[in-house]
């Protein structure tokens, strides 16, 4: 049993390493992003902890729906069928470029509205700025994911993290340039920081297409790309992609759709919330790398039905996923009275920060929880089910409960941040019991568990 985890973990390690590089450098993006905005201006940075929110839960919905891929992807390389996987990566292209373009619309829509949300008056020229020239680059970002994902169903996972880290750096020297001015170029703050997201986008989807399109090795795969469309295919991405996009849409919804209720109680708990949340995703994107990981090692293994290596592998990468948060939430609750200086110097933001750690801390059981077993079963192709689920934990549990907690109860911005503990192990539990069922019909159960 010791030599299988062993074996288990170093799989998952060598899978996993590049996806939580690649994301830890994306979470390094929106830090730099939250602290070079925070040093510009704590106005500027209210004015992007609340656009960002709204933008954040589409692109988090928009990377769920690109998850579907994987399961897909994963099942026929197992297989050995190439082209077939080629097929999934055709109708996946095709399926994310609409969604991105969707999004462009609903973002449209809802333009006009964003001085009806109850921000602050003074917010609302930078919000208006940022707003539109970060929705252009949405289907920028869904192209990319949609290929990253195909990368990572057939366990090229190490190029697309050079793709991501490349396209953080060009991130980071275009905010750089463009918010403060310097030498020739214009200061143009919040605007400029926009600019250079949507420039490092763009230049994320050419690098990755142009790999796929030229390496030799993905010759195979291309070939599908000469045949006719597969409607059966389509329409199956289609329908797991609608619900774990929606599943994931909701989970980040708790953390997006607080930051009006942050935005009613100040300036300050909305910077506050932005900080947490940008610290929060750090452990977060850790959690998904391993959790990534998993599932591709899940679709390999049901895809050739040996339903014993899909449980062990679940369990493994759990407490891999235990493990890290324990040092991670630890190691930044220990700091906390200096976390919100590396993003401002705002006396106010700085205490709401401190306020708000030991939820912080507590919610990571249930982080890890959820998102190690919502992948594992995302591995699996067993998705109906997670909607309702996530329905349950985000909507039913947590924007209530946040509100109740904060309002009535006069909780403020730390009643916000005690409901997601509740929601996220909510969540982590069904999707267990929902796992564990779905292995223990198809194959006999280990015991790990």
């Amino acid at each position: 049993m010791a030599l299988g985890f062993r074996r288990h973990a170093a799989a998952i390690c060598s899978l996993g390493a590049p996806i939580v590089v690649g994301q830890v450098g994306a979470i390094v993006q929106m830090l730099a992003d939250t602290v070079m905005i925070g040093q510009y201006s704590s106005q500027s940075l209210a004015a992007v902890s609340f656009v960002g929110n709204l933008m954040v839960l589409a692109l988090v919905a928009s990377l769920g729906y690109s998850y579907a891929i994987t399961p897909e992807v994963g099942a026929r390389h197992a297989r050995g069928e190439m082209v077939a996987a080629g097929g999934v990566l055709r109708e996946g292209l095709r399926l994310n470029l609409w969604a991105g373009l969707l999004l462009v619309g609903v973002f449209v829509v809802l333009y006009p509205f964003l001085d009806r949300m109850g921000q602050p008056e003074a917010l609302l020229p930078e919000m208006r700025q940022y707003y539109v020239v970060v929705m252009i680059s949405l289907p920028f970002q869904t192209v990319f994911n949609a290929m990253k994902q195909f990368a990572d169903g057939v366990g090229s996972t190490r190029t697309p993290m050079w793709v991501m880290l490349a396209a953080n750096a060009l991130n980071i020297l275009g905010n750089w340039l463009l918010i403060y001015g310097i030498g020739p170029l214009p200061e143009l703050g919040v605007l400029g920081a926009a600019l250079a997201t949507l420039l490092s986008r763009v230049a994320m989807a050419v690098a990755l297409g142009a790999w796929l399109w030229r390496g030799h090795r993905f010759a195979p795969y291309r070939a599908a790309f000469g045949l006719g469309g597969e409607v059966a295919l389509r329409r199956r991405l289609h329908g797991m992609g609608l619900r774990l996009g929606a599943m994931m849409g909701m989970e980040t919804g708790s953390f997006s759709l607080t930051a009006v209720m942050m935005g009613w109680l100040g300036a300050a708990p909305l910077a506050a919330h932005q900080v947490m949340v940008t610290t929060g995703s750090l452990c977060f994107m850790i959690y998904y790398g391993i959790g990534a990981a998993a599932a591709i090692r899940v679709a390999h293994f049901a895809g050739v039905g040996d339903w014993r290596s899909t449980r062990q592998t679940a369990v493994v990468s759990f407490l891999m996923t235990m493990a890290c948060g324990v040092v991670l939430a630890g190691g930044i609750f220990v700091v906390r009275h200096h976390v919100a200086l590396m993003f401002t110097a705002d006396r106010a933001v700085g205490a709401v920060v401190a306020g708000l750690m030991l939820p912080f801390v507590l919610y990571q059981f249930g982080d890890a929880l959820q998102t190690n077993f919502a992948n594992c079963l995302r591995g699996t192709g067993d998705v109906r089910p997670m909607m309702g689920y996530a329905f349950v934990s985000y909507v039913l549990v947590s924007l209530p409960l946040s509100y109740v907690l904060a309002f009535p109860l006069g909780m403020g911005a730390v009643g916000i941040w005690y409901a997601f503990p509740v929601a996220l192990t909510t969540a982590g539990v069904l999707y267990l019991r929902r796992f564990a069922r779905t292995t223990g019909r198809r194959g006999r159960l280990v015991g790990w568990l």
